[in-house]
This record gives structure tokens, C-alpha cells and sequence, in this order.
């Protein structure tokens, strides 16, 4: 029995549409100037709006960073916990690792999490709780994915799965914040590659299927795996 085409897509309503200009205006907006800096009215001006405009669309500031930061989380969520993905943890490292290549591309986005990040330290900033729960649930997952991963190597691997995990969610923080400062001298995917292979985890060099090859490292070339001492 020949199987039924895919339904298509429904349009985006003309409000989904301006939901998503104002969502792309507040992304710009505060990795540019961060989240104090930027009004509602200088939203809306960037997205082609009235103030009263954006307001039918968003109740508030907070409201509005609450939708900017979930919208890139399931983003990254689809690709890296996708329905019919393998519960291989090669495979799900590998997702991970190419977010870093897709990150590479996008230095808007990159710019908004290192600020925000860094403004959220402060108790009574709105994105507090988010970046805290944000990185509980990432230690937690790659965590697990790092204790399955030492334990199925051939031969097992004997490091403590929670600091790596710790280790490598702090080499991808500090590697974006020195890679927005000079991007010609940092090769974020190669670092986290190299620290990986230096663990004795040496991921295959094809990228996802769908994804992008990695970008070249700074000499225009992709840089060779680090031999391992």
C-alpha cells in the first residue's frame, strides 16, 4: 500500500509572523546591548512597530526574554533529543558537538547567551532562574550521557563522568566568550573536539546528517584530530 503524502505546513498567521519579527528585533537587541539596556519601545521601533503594537503581542519585557530564550532551547532541543533518535551515546555526544558548529554561525545568538548569562548572576535578575534551572538540567543530562559513554568504551574509560560533564559546559562557555572577542583566533568545534579526543573520545569527523560541515579553523582548513600522549 503506497503511503499517503505529508500534509503541508500551515501558513503562519499574519500575528505568528509579527510574533516572530519582534522575537528576531528582542534577539538582536539585547546580545547587542543586553537586557537592561534595551526598552520595549526600541523593540518595537526595530521590528517596525508601535509601542501598543508589540504590547498586543507581549505583556512585558520579561515575558518577551522568557520567549526569546525558549525559542532557541527548542531549537536546540529538536536536534539534540529528536523523537527517532538513537539512544547511542556516541550518537547524542555527536548532536551536541555540532550545536558548537551551528553556534559558530550564529554570533547573535551566541552574543545573547554570553551576556544574559553573565547579567543573571545578579539574584534579582528575570533570567536568574532560567540560566540556573538551564544549566541543572544540562549537567544532569550530560552527566548521564558521559557515564554511559565511559562505560560501553572499548576499553572503559575511568573518568568521573559528572566533572567532565562540568568541564566540557565550561570549555563551551569560555570558548564562545573568547570567540566573540577575536573570531579568526578560535575554532570553538575543534577546541571541544580536542578536549573530547584528549578523554580518549574520538567522534567520527562526518557531520550530522542535515547539518552543515563544521567551518574551517582559522587557517582555512579544518584542523587535524591532536594525537593523544
Amino acid at each position: 500500500m503506497s503511503q499517503q503524502p505529508l500534509a503541508p505546513r500551515p501558513r503562519p498567521s499574519k500575528g505568528d509572523r509579527t510574533r516572530a519579527r519582534i522575537l528576531d528585533a528582542a534577539t538582536e537587541l539585547f546580545s547587542r546591548s543586553g537586557f537592561h539596556a534595551v526598552s520595549l519601545r526600541d523593540i518595537a521601533a526595530h521590528a517596525g512597530l508601535t509601542h501598543a503594537g508589540l504590547l498586543h503581542h507581549f505583556p512585558g519585557k520579561e515575558a518577551l526574554l522568557t520567549q526569546v530564550l525558549s525559542r532557541r532551547d527548542q531549537e536546540d532541543a529538536e536536534r539534540l533529543f529528536p523523537p527517532d533518535a538513537s539512544s547511542d551515546p556516541t550518537e547524542r555526544l555527536m548532536r551536541l558537538v555540532y550545536v558548537v558548529a551551528r553556534n559558530a554561525r550564529t554570533p547573535g545568538l551566541v552574543g545573547l547567551y554570553v551576556k544574559l548569562s553573565g547579567e543573571a548572576s545578579d539574584p534579582d535578575h528575570p533570567a536568574r532562574a532560567y540560566f540556573v534551572n538551564r544549566y541543572r538540567v544540562l549537567r544532569e543530562r550530560t552527566t548521564v550521557l558521559f557515564t554511559r559513554l565511559f562505560a560501553e568504551h572499548e576499553p572503559p574509560l575511568h573518568h568521573d563522568p559528572a566533572s567532565v560533564a562540568q568541564q566540557l559546559l565550561a570549555l563551551m562557555d569560555g570558548l564562545q566568550t573568547q570567540w566573540l572577542l577575536e573570531p579568526g583566533a578560535v575554532d570553538m568545534h575543534t577546541s571541544v573536539r580536542a578536549f573530547l579526543h584528549q578523554l580518549g573520545v574520538t567522534l567520527p569527523p562526518t557531520p550530522w546528517p542535515g547539518e552543515q560541515a563544521p567551518p574551517p579553523g582559522p587557517a582555512g582548513r579544518a584542523a587535524p584530530e591532536p594525537e593523544v600522549a
